[in-house]
């Protein structure tokens, strides 16, 4: 009897098939990325919120007319630096009050001053779903 030889068995590996999966899964999420970094339309104002100490804040308010109150006292964009730091004693927390009809630009910009003059505890305060029912 004549002995078999037996066949080498090749041991390459197939890439073929991996590589058609790998680029589907890339066209999928070359397509989902544009999808998830969408904003979404919210309207801010109206939200539970747990409340701060009174004493231990200072409150800038935004009309919207667009005046600016620091502490119940009027200020205008060029005298807001100077009053702020009279008033503000370094450590308390800053509120701002916004009227909603407020454009959010310059509500930022009122922000990114408080921000220039070293507040790291900043709020804002906002009507909760309640209130808005009592007005």
């Amino acid at each position: 009897m004549k002995r078999r030889r037996r066949k080498d068995l090749k041991q390459e590996l197939n890439l073929t098939n991996m590589i058609d999966i790998v680029f589907a899964i890339l066209i999928v999420f070359i397509l989902c990325a544009p999808l998830m970094s969408q904003g979404v339309k919210v309207n801010l104002p109206k939200v539970e919120a747990p409340t701060m100490e009174q004493q231990k804040l200072l409150k800038v308010s935004i009309t919207k007319n667009l005046e600016i109150f620091i502490a119940d006292m009027q200020v205008d964009m060029e005298s807001f630096e100077s009053i702020f730091k009279s008033l503000w004693n370094g450590e308390m927390a800053v509120v701002i009050n916004s009227d909603e009809a407020v454009s959010y630009g310059f509500v930022m910009k009122v922000v990114t001053q408080v921000q220039k003059l070293g507040v790291t505890k900043l709020g804002f305060l906002t009507m909760t779903p309640k209130d808005e029912l009592n007005k």
